[in-house]
């Protein structure tokens, strides 16, 4: 209609300025929710969890992915810090089916995050879309909430890193998005103008919400579905529809 069409005249003439992209990593980028899953399955296997307490590992998958987004979430608006979310995650999933085995929750936890970085999947369309921007002459950035240990190592294994001139995990300031101090810190850091800047991610409070409070444009990927939106974000379900504006 009309004011779709205006929108996107707007937003066009908007993304001319653009010099610098900013992505989040996990599950913007780097398939977080499907390396995980492949991760603790053989983790699960490896334990023997379903013989030792006749429980289905989708069953637990299922628990833990509701609990472990619930968490990350907590982290997010300053209720918990990782240390907590490292120490629960995977004992409060047990302990939901009645399973109060504090080891065995840090066999899981001791594991998981050496582990995943054996599985590097890309979310589909990473490789081409951060090739295109490259080859438009954007600087890339990465702006993770994740915790520092893996960040760089999930660009690196991926093989992703070289496109990105700055990578910054919110551990280096201890301060998560969508707190405007790391974005503060990020953009100081590639030495980049609020004006140049747009953040690209699929959490609607940190990388949206936290973008535009602290004065930069946002793109929400919404690559989970979860229909949030209004009508100043561009919203987009796959990577490769910010060819059309970028």
């Amino acid at each position: 209609n009309f004011e779709e069409l205006i929108l996107n005249y707007l937003l066009l003439c908007l993304m001319k300025n653009i010099r610098h992209i900013f992505f989040d990593l996990d599950n913007t980028l780097w398939d977080h929710r499907k390396n995980a899953y492949l991760t603790l399955k053989e983790i699960y296997k490896r334990e023997n969890v379903q013989e030792k307490y006749n429980l289905g590992f989708e069953d637990f998958h299922r628990e833990y992915f509701t609990i472990n987004e619930r968490l990350w979430a907590q982290i997010r608006d300053g209720e918990i810090d990782k240390e907590y979310l490292r120490k629960h995650r995977f004992y409060d999933s047990f302990l939901f089916f009645g399973i109060d085995d504090y080891d065995l929750a840090q066999v899981f936890e001791q594991n998981f995050l050496d582990e995943i970085l054996n599985y590097n999947d890309l979310v589909e369309g990473a490789f081409e879309l951060l090739e295109y921007l490259s080859e438009k002459g954007y600087t890339l950035h990465i702006l993770s909430n994740g915790f520092k240990e893996v960040t760089y190592r999930k660009c690196e294994l991926s093989g992703i890193q070289n496109y990105f001139k700055t990578i910054t995990s919110a551990d280096e300031l201890n301060v998560r998005k969508p707190q405007p101090e790391i974005y503060e810190y990020a953009l100081k850091k590639a030495n980049a103008k609020k004006e140049e800047s747009i953040m690209i991610g699929d959490d609607w409070i940190a990388d949206v919400e936290g973008a535009l409070s602290f004065g930069i444009d946002a793109v929400f990927f919404d690559v989970f579905k979860d229909n949030f939106g209004n009508d100043e974000v561009k919203v987009i379900r796959e990577l490769k529809e910010l060819q059309k504006f970028l």
